[in-house]
């Protein structure tokens, strides 16, 4: 069997908690964000002993280590999206036109990163996956797991929703790749999940 790449979107964090947008700004988890990890972290029992890799920003490490990985190689490839002057900000303090040609695709908010640049970045993160040792957990954002849907399977990003905070995302890594999952999620009170 090909080995699978399995992402999991990091918790709740404090900013999410708000509706702030994010990009590469670096608030904690939130409590609610805490639970939603400890929920999950059952679910990650298939993948016991799969090498680890993480995002660098604070939301992604505490999620890692609520998920007890082990050792952890932290590759500030699978950073979220950059967002410039937006990040911070709640959607409905920008100019609505403007949010509307974003989430197009079509606009780039101001000192923010490219998409194309951006899947670039999260493609070159995948290619150099050592996939002979088998199954490899990363520990990532949302906007992440949608390039790497776009990346290996052909999905179009502005047609996938984003993944639920702390979220599992499945691919079988064979030739063609295959996705198994996308955000799946354990159920809690406030948030039924798909298992």
């Amino acid at each position: 069997m090909s080995p699978r790449l399995v992402l999991v979107r990091h918790g709740e964090s404090t900013w999410n908690a708000e509706h702030r947008l994010q990009g590469q700004a670096d608030p904690s988890l939130s409590e609610h964000g805490r639970e939603q990890v400890s929920a999950l972290r059952a679910h990650l029992e298939p993948y016991h002993g799969a090498r680890a890799i993480a995002s660098d920003l604070t939301r992604a490490a505490e999620t890692a280590a609520i998920l007890e990985l082990g050792a952890v190689t932290w590759d500030p490839r699978w950073r979220e999206i950059h967002l410039g002057s937006w990040s911070g900000k709640r959607v409905d303090e920008l100019d609505p036109g403007q949010v509307a040609s974003w989430r197009r695709g079509v606009l780039v908010p101001p000192q923010g990163e490219m998409w194309p640049t951006f899947q670039t970045r999260v493609a070159t993160a995948i290619g150099q996956l050592d996939r002979s040792g088998g199954d490899i957990v990363v520990v990532t954002h949302g906007g992440c797991v949608r390039a790497a849907c776009a990346h290996l399977v052909g999905a179009d990003r502005l047609r996938l929703a984003p993944p639920a905070n702390a979220s599992l995302t499945v691919f079988e890594l064979g030739d063609p790749a295959r996705l198994q999952a996308y955000g799946l999620r354990p159920p809690l009170p406030d948030t039924p999940g798909v298992w």
